[in-house]
């Protein structure tokens, strides 16, 4: 079984560049050694659902720790049997864009 889930998170209180903070935030989830893909709005994590969520809360309270406020959404997609999702994913959307294009 496994859950992608989209992440993002970022303190509210700490001006308008924060991606030292994110770059804490991606930190602790490349340490943690779940499959994960950083984005330009967020960061996709793959793994079992308690240890995706242990290192999402990890990353709310490394910002917390120093933060008066930190804004986090959180999209989350479970399938029973999905191995190498984040891979799989993208690489079925690929197919189908090469697909319609030698439609055209």
């Amino acid at each position: 079984m496994s859950v992608i889930v989209e992440l993002s998170l970022f303190p509210l209180d700490k001006g308008l560049s924060v991606s030292a903070y994110v770059a804490r935030a991606v930190g602790i989830i490349r340490a943690s050694g779940v499959s994960c893909q950083l984005t330009p709005m967020g960061t996709c994590i793959e793994g079992e659902w308690d240890e995706v969520m242990a290192v999402t809360g990890q990353c709310f309270q490394a910002l917390a720790a120093d933060s008066d406020r930190v804004y986090l959404t959180l999209k989350a997609d479970w399938r029973r049997g999905r191995v190498d999702g984040l891979r799989a994913k993208t690489e079925s959307v690929e197919r189908a864009l090469t697909k319609a294009g030698e439609e055209l």
